[in-house]
């Protein structure tokens, strides 16, 4: 190992973490090993698909602990907090315990933990709440109803959701609000005016409060640096070393941040980024490939290392997906290789119509399995969720189990919700979006009462018994005593551990002794909802109070719900179906691509602009590159297509797949018989998986 840079050589401290990272680091390949051992200063690491990003990543943590660089002085930003965990507990294997001190999470999360701590200096309390989006949208409608036009424009004017829209776009791209409104909604044009007048109110009503929503997290971060002053330099210096990982899935305010926390007082901006401008695919959440595309320019002196060995794919599918980036307007030119060897070439199948697209795909995803490919090996990838609508119906028929990624997240069930609301109130008396969602499951209670409880409450500068003492109609007077008693008894002193689990998860057991009934009488089957609500307890009883548990919940909630699963426990292997942007950052041993067309992939509106179009190609390469063995990519001839104005369209294939690439590829036509136009072709009759799988599903 004499030849490994010096920083890998072992310590007297650790000597098993660092023989470990030694091992682990001999088996980098060059450029890998180049980026981890940056000495210093901004670093773009260009990692195309499958080229091992997060393994450099982490060696790059492990790297600067190794080298003398104490841990909680770097800070490591990712998208989801378990990709910050499983990175870390990935260096931890490699220096020891050390790793577990340096402060990894998602960019709202350090917002939320460096806002409590700094924010009080300069005058935002630290209890603040939390709103989720369906809060902050319910508290959007209210701003709507007090500053928004009167009732003979409402049906002109923009929803809640529209105009919190407008809010999270603005402030998270710094585009002008007369450029979204003439860009994006046009027909409120007219409407500017009273639309300032909402967000303005919407504003007021948020540090009225005490009331951050995910976007203000993000803004109130930035702001503070931009200020200046001890305070920003005091943030600033928290740590010596930051390291974001998708850089490409950043938005204009995250770079913002990024800007204020590193290079302050002449310090050098070390500052490591990794992403590929390739699959930046995100912009209707507000990011912007131009982070990455523009990094050496924002931070002057950039080192550029690019990963392009891959580890996933066979050279046919590398060679496609290549080619089709080739034809990219702009970005950091890459061309992914591998050492595998060979690797039949990607199939273009050419269908008569839908029908017979969805044939092929059933037919072959049942050859494939009984040639002992598992179902979860498997995805059928999408442009958006309608284009799987015919396959599902036949993957049902069939008995085919699948999977199909999406759908409600835990916090954006109703009832969940609900339960939440009660939590809030009590961390935050002023939270008048939970109010109303709770005064109005009260039977007898509905607006116009809701309405006047929470300006009593607003009138008693939200204290108990400004509730205590409001006096509702007779019909509600009844609701009116059992919310306020259960309400005074989740004042009191919960002791730890009584017989429930924690402090929080007694709460919630005393909320449910009159949620329960409610939910009961509300829902016909309720056993599902009860189920969510006791693994919301169980989730609860976790942490030591209401105010970590209400912030982690807010910050990462759980994805699924009861309502969601099929079967008692799901299938045991299913095949995946999804849309291409939830399949980012996955791999499968077989990808299906159908829709290859115009108007599909690319999807028709996204061609209004260039940036749109490219963004559709980019689409495209990461579809492609999710395939690790084979990738049958489909499009029909003949669409059943109302949604374009006629019954029926003739369809192109997708533009992406021009000339070079559709050389590249496996070309096959589906006869009459939906028999591939190939001699050695493997096609069977159709198969019941039922009976295959011993009736297990």
């Amino acid at each position: 190992m004499s030849d490994l840079p010096r920083i890998y050589q072992p310590k007297p401290r650790d000597v098993a973490a660092s023989t470990d990272l030694e091992r682990d680091f001999a088996g980098l390949n060059v450029e890998q090993q180049r980026a981890v051992v940056h000495p210093g200063g901004p670093l773009l690491i260009v990692a195309g698909a499958g080229t091992g990003k997060t393994r450099t990543l982490v060696h790059r943590v492990a790297h600067l602990i190794e080298g003398g660089v104490a841990p909680e002085r770097i800070l490591l930003l990712t998208f989801t907090r378990r990709a910050a965990q499983e990175m870390l507990s990935r260096a931890e294997r490699l220096v020891g315990a050390a790793s577990a001190r340096v402060h990894g999470g998602t960019f709202h999360g350090t917002a939320n933990r460096l806002l409590r701590r700094y924010g009080p200096s300069a005058g935002l309390p630290s209890d603040f709440t939390i709103l989720d989006q369906a809060d902050a949208e319910d508290l959007m409608q209210f701003a709507r109803a007090a500053a928004g036009p009167g009732k003979p424009h409402e049906k002109r004017f923009p929803k809640k959701e529209t105009l919190h829209w407008l809010y999270s776009r603005h402030v998270n791209t710094e585009i002008p609000l007369e450029t979204l409104l003439g860009d994006e909604l046009p027909a409120f044009v007219e409407h500017e005016p009273a639309i300032r007048a909402v967000l303005r109110e919407y504003t007021r009503r948020k540090a009225e409060r005490n009331l951050l929503d995910y976007d203000d997290l993000l803004l109130s971060w930035a702001m503070l640096l931009e200020r200046g002053g001890e305070l920003a330099d005091r943030m600033a210096a928290l740590y010596d070393h930051v390291l974001v990982d998708e850089y490409q899935d950043t938005n204009a305010l995250q770079a913002r941040i990024l800007r204020g926390m590193v290079g302050r007082g002449g310090a050098p901006a070390n500052l490591t980024v990794v992403g590929d401008d390739a699959q930046s695919i995100y912009s209707f959440r507000g990011a912007t490939v131009r982070n990455i595309l523009d990094f050496p320019r924002d931070f002057g002196g950039a080192t550029l290392v690019a990963l392009e060995q891959n580890y996933r794919s066979t050279p046919a599918i590398l060679d496609v997906s290549n080619a089709v980036m080739a034809k990219a307007s702009e970005g950091f030119r890459k061309a992914l290789w591998t050492s595998r060897t060979g690797g039949e070439r990607p199939w273009l199948v050419t269908a008569r119509d839908e029908p017979q697209q969805t044939r092929f795909i059933a037919d072959r995803i049942l050859e494939l399995y009984e040639e002992g490919i598992a179902l979860s090996g498997m995805a059928v990838l999408v442009r958006a969720g309608f284009m799987s609508a015919d396959l599902e119906i036949e993957l049902q028929r069939r008995g085919i189990p699948f999977d199909k990624w999406g759908g409600l997240k835990f916090l954006e069930a109703a009832h969940v919700k609900d339960v939440l609301a009660f939590l809030r109130i009590l961390e935050n008396p002023r939270d008048e979006v939970s109010w109303y969602r709770i005064l109005l499951l009260m039977p007898g209670i509905g607006e116009a009462t809701a309405r006047s409880a929470v300006e009593a409450m607003s009138a008693g500068a939200w204290a108990p018994a400004a509730f205590r003492h409001f006096a509702p109609p007779a019909r509600a007077q009844a609701a009116h005593r059992a919310l306020a008693a259960l309400l005074d008894s989740l004042r009191e002193t919960v002791a730890v551990g009584d017989g429930v689990g924690g402090a929080v998860g007694l709460e919630i057991a005393r909320v449910r002794t009159l949620y329960d009934e409610l939910l009961r009488e509300k829902y016909d089957r309720p056993e599902a909802r009860l189920a969510d609500l006791d693994q919301l307890q169980t989730i609860a009883s976790g942490y030591p109070d209401r105010a970590s548990f209400l912030t982690a919940i807010a910050l990462e909630p759980p994805q699924a719900t009861q309502d969601l699963a099929q079967g008692e426990d799901g299938p045991d292997d299913a095949l995946v179906i999804s849309t291409i942007h939830s399949a980012k950052g996955r791999e499968w041993d077989v990808v299906f691509m159908p829709w290859a067309v115009d108007g599909y992939l690319p999807l028709a509106r996204s061609l209004a602009t260039p940036e749109g179009a490219e963004e559709e190609r980019r689409l495209c390469y990461v579809a492609l590159t999710r395939a690790r063995h084979q990738l049958y990519v489909t499009y029909p001839l003949n669409a059943y297509a109302t949604r374009r104005g006629a019954d029926y369209s003739l369809d192109q294939v997708s533009r992406y797949l021009d000339r070079d690439v559709r050389e590249l590829m496996l070309r096959v036509a589906l006869g009459d018989d939906d028999r591939p136009a190939r001699d050695d072709a493997p096609v069977r009759a159709p198969i019941d998986l039922r009976a295959l799988l011993g009736g297990r599903f």
